[in-house]
């Protein structure tokens, strides 16, 4: 396989794996920074406290920067060696 490909699927399963957990993390944080979440346990139910979204969202932000770091590092083009990167022989 080429390193493109390779690069290509590394980055697709990143991104199923990582980006679309940390896509929902990013919801559900700010919704509850925002006041907005709530659970329900049983006969217990109640508001989710706001300095716990915060977190969750700092979560999925990093998350989502998980394939975008592996796609830069895997997909970018490196410089091919040009003929002046040649060591000159020493004269005689």
């Amino acid at each position: 396989m080429e390193k493109r490909t390779i690069g290509l699927i590394a980055t697709i399963g990143t991104a199923l794996s990582c980006g679309c957990p940390g896509l929902f993390a990013c919801i559900f944080g700010a919704a509850s920074a925002l006041g907005g979440g709530t659970f329900s346990l049983g006969e217990q139910s109640g508001n989710i406290p706001r300095s716990l979204g915060v977190p969750i969202l700092c979560l999925g932000l990093l998350l989502m920067a998980i394939p975008v770091a592996v796609g830069f590092f895997t997909l970018r083009s490196k410089p091919q060696p040009s003929a002046s990167d040649e060591p000159i022989p020493p004269s005689v």
